[in-house]
């Protein structure tokens, strides 16, 4: 057999497994997921921060402008300024994607957290253990006692 007939025989094994559909299916999730942060963030954590400030902070408009192109006289926001073509270092988006990720990695750790201890509970339960089996030398006086038993009675 050639290197590649092994190797699609392989990849064959591991999509059939169902390796590739749960891969798969992480990823999907994992996108979802990401949204539902980015929502979290966007919508519930920033609109508190703005009220805990008390102005309209927007982290995304937060940037430093290394260079505009020659001759710009447009509006100064983000937007406007990378559609110029300007060199814009732009460190409040990048804090909001990283405040982003600690939420999402707060919320993957919480959920690991919580099946862990679901799976130890789980595990920590004894299985119902059935009557255990009398010894043998109860077993013998008891069919002697039986024994005698039937003897006494007419």
């Amino acid at each position: 057999m050639s290197a590649t007939g092994g190797f699609i025989k392989e990849f064959r094994e591991f999509a059939i497994k169902g390796n590739m559909m749960d891969l798969a299916i992480g990823v999907i999730i994992g996108g979802a997921f990401g949204k539902i942060i980015d929502s979290v963030v966007n919508d519930l954590f920033m609109p508190l921060i703005n009220f805990i400030v008390g102005g309209n902070v927007n982290f995304d408009n937060l940037f430093w402008v290394l260079r505009l192109p020659e001759g710009y006289a447009g509006a100064l926001t983000m937007a406007e300024l990378t559609k110029a073509g300007a060199v814009v270092f732009a460190w409040g988006h990048f804090l909001t994607i990283f405040v982003n990720f600690l939420l999402l990695a707060l919320v993957v750790f919480v959920m690991v957290k919580l099946v862990n201890n679901a799976r130890r509970r789980f595990e920590a339960e004894p299985a119902p253990k059935a009557a255990a089996a009398p010894p043998e030398d109860v077993l013998l006086l008891r069919e002697i006692r039986d024994a005698l038993k039937k003897q006494a009675s007419p």
